[in-house]
């Protein structure tokens, strides 16, 4: 029975501790997003944005700064997110 409960406690501080380290990661790339965007909360809100697109394309860790980087570079403040269509006026 002592072996169980040995047992049982590491198991639940192994997966504690693999929880902490997957929040503290999570944690760092949100603010690693936001401390790119500055005070700007449209840009804030698109950053953290496109940190969602990064996670979605599998953006590795090591490259994620600078994804980012380029990705806010191309920041206009009414950018929605959305693909927008060049449209020619009639002539």
């Amino acid at each position: 029975m002592d072996y169980f409960i040995v047992g049982v406690l590491t198991l639940a501080g192994l997966v504690f501790h693999a929880w902490l380290f997957i929040r503290f990661r999570q944690w760092a790339d949100r603010d690693l997003a936001l401390s790119l965007a500055g005070k700007d909360h449209k840009k804030r809100e698109w950053a953290l944005q496109q940190l969602a697109a990064a996670k979605c394309a599998r953006v590795k860790r090591r490259d994620l700064q600078a994804w980012l980087e380029k990705k806010l570079a191309g920041y206009n403040g009414n950018d929605t997110g959305e693909q927008r269509v060049a449209r020619r006026s009639p002539d």
